[in-house]
């Protein structure tokens, strides 16, 4: 085995067990990895709410990216948290992907 195949597995392994261990916090109800091109890479959701999270939460990641170079050219979009009355959306945002975790945020509440 070649060691850029080896490298990708050992990625690959480390991706599955961040997406584990965010999957097992309580409350979250779902994760979805998308590229900037609205691409779906991986979701714990059904295929619906995939195409739904990743489309508009794409969408307002790139408004978002704009608004934040807008004030700071310098400047990029790392993280951005919605909060509604029934869920908790995050979006973290990298160079390759954007991260989706979706969760109820009444769950964690004391």
């Amino acid at each position: 085995m070649s060691k850029d195949i080896a490298n990708s597995l050992k990625d690959l392994n480390e991706v599955e067990e961040t997406l584990n261990r965010i999957q097992a916090h309580k409350g979250v109800q779902g994760i979805v990895i998308v590229n900037h091109e609205g691409s779906v890479v991986k979701s714990t959701l059904d295929n619906i709410q995939t195409q739904q999270y990743s489309t508009l939460i794409t969408q307002l990641t790139e408004k978002a990216q704009n608004v934040v170079r807008d004030i700071d050219p310098e400047d990029n979009l790392t993280f951005l948290r919605l909060r509604s009355k029934k869920h908790e959306i995050m979006v973290a945002d990298t160079r390759g992907y954007i991260l989706i975790v979706i969760q109820n945020p009444h769950e964690h509440e004391y």
